[in-house]
């Protein structure tokens, strides 16, 4: 190895060292700076989360918090593995998952009670009483996705497998629903869900959505998350940092302060129209808080564990995590 070359690895790992100690908790710094990674783009669905950092719930708590967008690309939990972020927001099949891989994360709150993945369907042309009647209908759903899972648990309550019914791939084009060539397309209720519904209201067509949790298949959505590690050396600061979000949450969900955070999330979507915005949140507010006395966050206990089991069943994980011994916060654990 040159001169050079040594000079240019050793740079990169200075460089490596000290973008690390940038924001590794200190109790010295004016505002404790933290990453939080989000599990996708910047839009209604993380209103709370968008609230927060424009109506300064975190710098009141002495917390300087970059909240990032999330991506496909973008896993939170590996990037809280790696340092890059010390929070962040992920899908429970995606925790499950890395517990089985042995990582060290833990669930703080659960931002959804119901899950957003569902199925829209034109009615009165399909009508679903029970998960039995899937059987007549073909149905869209992304091999390899949560939805697949879903479906799979579901047709099981009908001692149906997706051999026994008609199923398409679904990609990110919608055409195929809308041509009418398949009868159930899986869908986010509150964002891609409003889309289509709208559309389709526009065209004099009534629609009505599918969801799992309505025959007892309860799989947790998004959560946030930390460290193992994390959680125990700093308890204070996660502590004030959950604390934080779940009041921007619980403000973002009250119907008074709708004007402000759909002011606040446009800041950041500029390609939605507002009122399909309006839409979007007030859905948002049925899957996040269904009930005024259901506390933003809280975590479902029994919907982990039935989640952990349908991936056991499925054969997504191989050996139990006991996942619910990783749920970390005992006001908000039911």
């Amino acid at each position: 190895m040159t001169h050079i070359q040594r000079m240019v690895i050793g740079m990169a790992v200075w460089m490596a060292v000290a973008a690390c100690a940038l924001w590794i908790p200190t109790a010295q710094a004016e505002q404790t700076r933290f990453n939080y990674r989000l599990k996708w783009l910047f839009n209604t669905s993380v209103a709370g989360d968008v609230f927060a950092m424009e109506n300064g719930f975190f710098a009141d708590a002495g917390l300087d918090v970059q909240v990032r967008e999330g991506s496909p690309e973008k896993d939170a939990i590996k990037e809280l593995e790696l340092g890059y972020a010390h929070f962040g927001v992920a899908s429970a099949d995606q925790v499950i998952r890395a517990l089985e891989k042995g990582a060290d994360v833990v669930v703080l709150a659960q931002v959804f009670q119901i899950n957003p993945m569902q199925w829209i369907y034109r009615y009165p042309q399909v009508q679903i009483t029970h998960p039995a009647d899937l059987k007549q209908y073909h149905l869209g759903v992304t091999f390899g996705g949560n939805d697949e899972t879903i479906m799979q648990t579901l047709l099981a309550t009908a001692d149906l497998t997706l051999r026994d019914v008609k199923v398409t791939g679904v990609r990110f084009d919608f055409t195929p629903f809308l041509k009418n060539q398949v009868d159930l397309w899986p869908v986010y209720r509150n964002s891609q869900g409003v889309i289509l519904a709208d559309r389709l209201a526009k065209e004099g067509e009534t629609v009505r959505f599918l969801n799992p949790a309505d025959f007892g298949v309860d799989f947790v959505a998004n959560s946030i998350v930390t460290s193992g590690a994390m959680a125990a050396d700093y308890p204070d600061l996660v502590a004030r940092f959950l604390s934080a979000l779940l009041a921007a949450w619980e403000a973002a969900m009250d119907p008074a302060n709708q004007a402000s955070v759909l002011a606040a999330v446009k800041k950041y979507d500029t390609g939605t129209q507002g009122q399909v915005q309006a839409a979007q949140l007030d859905v948002t507010r049925t899957l996040v808080k269904p009930d005024p006395d259901i506390p933003v966050g809280r975590i479902q206990t029994a919907a982990w564990a039935q989640t952990e089991a349908i991936m056991l069943d499925q054969g997504l994980i191989r050996t139990p995590v006991h996942v619910t011994s990783r749920l970390r916060n005992p006001v908000l654990v039911q």
